[in-house]
């Protein structure tokens, strides 16, 4: 059951992305596509965030809900959008635009310059506009950089990604969910926490390589990468471990696209 299960969300993803045909080859051959893909992805991210930004300064969810959702959903969500852009080499460059221009509205934020109640309520712990110059502010950066330097050259980056958005996303709905032990080295941190960082992360990685690979991005299987990913996440669950605030979007996206050079 498992395995028709297995090669019927295969034909899917091939029907879906296959490069050379429908509405997919003939979008992709189109002389603007990087512009239109980069306003389609900048749509898109902006309904996300927006949806967010409403539903948090409405009360309809806590403004920690909101931000962990922002924080797992905007990840795989863009690194989707790449589907969009040709195979050229000013595609990465159009792609980061989107979390760049988005990346320095939250800096305007930040430092005051822009006003956006809503923003600040969705994305802040406390309500104080200076948060998002931290976590949010790092978040932004990430994707920047790691959508330059990999793109769709290599699947580091994206797995990367998927650890600081599946995996540190999930680690503080799970961590004030249960009731579990704290690490021995940071009493700010529970093991159950630790345990969603890598199932987080493992499962997203995995789900967005499966599709890069039946969409013939990447070569090989994907029994090929589950390796690589489980190494990537574990080393990833224990740089976030560590009791450093408001960084780990940093330190554990970076350590876990270093590990990724023993592999790819």
């Amino acid at each position: 059951m498992t395995d028709n299960f297995i090669k019927r969300l295969r034909i899917i993803t091939r029907i879906s992305f296959l490069p050379k045909s429908g509405f997919i080859y003939k979008y992709r051959r189109h002389p603007l596509n990087n512009i239109l893909a980069t306003i389609i992805t900048f749509a898109i991210s902006l309904i996300f965030l927006r949806s967010m930004d409403f539903i948090a300064h409405r009360g309809i969810i806590d403004s920690k809900l909101s931000r962990k959702i922002i924080h797992i959903g905007t990840g795989p969500i863009f690194v989707l959008c790449w589907f969009l852009f040709q195979d050229t080499p000013s595609a990465r460059w159009w792609a980061a635009l989107v979390p760049l221009v988005i990346t320095i509205q939250f800096a305007l934020i930040g430092f005051g310059i822009l006003k956006d109640e809503a923003s600040v309520k969705a994305m802040s712990r406390t309500g104080d506009p200076k948060e998002i110059l931290r976590g949010p502010l790092y978040y932004g950066i990430m994707f920047v950089v790691l959508t330059i330097v990999y793109w769709k050259d290599s699947p580091i980056g994206i797995i990367a990604l998927m650890m600081m958005c599946g995996g540190d996303g999930i680690a503080d709905i799970v961590g004030r969910k249960f009731n579990s032990a704290k690490l021995p080295w940071s009493q700010e941190k529970s093991i159950a926490g630790s345990i969603a960082v890598f199932v987080g992360g493992f499962v997203m990685s995995a789900v967005i390589i499966f599709l890069y690979v039946n969409a013939g991005v990447f070569a090989g299987s994907i029994t090929n990468y589950l390796l690589p990913i489980t190494v990537m996440a574990l080393i990833g669950t224990i740089i976030e471990s560590f009791p450093y605030k408001d960084v780990d979007n940093i330190t554990m996206t970076i350590a876990s696209a270093l590990v990724g050079y023993l592999f790819f």
